[in-house]
């Protein structure tokens, strides 16, 4: 006597349209992570043209004045007067300080604000510029 099998058996399908919602997932995923990756700086300066090597990939602490002499530290706008305690509070021992001068900002506010990154105990500074 031959008995049947209560269920018939059915050969398995592999469904595309999930597969196409999760790579449509992973594709916003990467593309929102690469965004956040980016570097953006918020001050909108005009850098000088000229020749200079690479820097390291640290953040460095970055001072910048653009063409109607406001200060930003950190892309954060600061007074002179706020500059002192500032850098000496974002200050590492191992992290230099970047100045970020406009090409039309007046000479006597950058070098006002970095003597008083000089003041809080910043010793080693990089000029910000455009490779040509």
């Amino acid at each position: 006597m031959k008995f049947k099998r209560s269920r018939a058996s059915k050969r398995g399908r592999i469904e595309i349209i999930p597969m196409i919602d999760v790579m449509f997932f992973l594709l916003a995923t990467f593309m929102l992570a690469s965004l956040a990756m980016q570097r953006l700086d918020a001050v909108r300066v005009d850098l000088p043209s000229g020749q200079a090597q690479h820097m390291s990939e640290d953040q460095p602490l970055t001072l910048a004045v653009d063409r109607t002499n406001a200060i930003f530290l950190n892309r954060r706008p600061v007074h002179l007067d706020q500059v002192e305690a500032g850098v000496r509070r974002l200050l590492r021992p191992d992290r230099n300080v970047v100045i970020a001068a406009d090409d039309s900002a007046a000479q006597g506010a950058v070098v006002q604000a970095m003597l008083a990154a000089r003041r809080a105990g910043a010793e080693h500074f990089f000029i910000a510029i455009h490779r040509d």
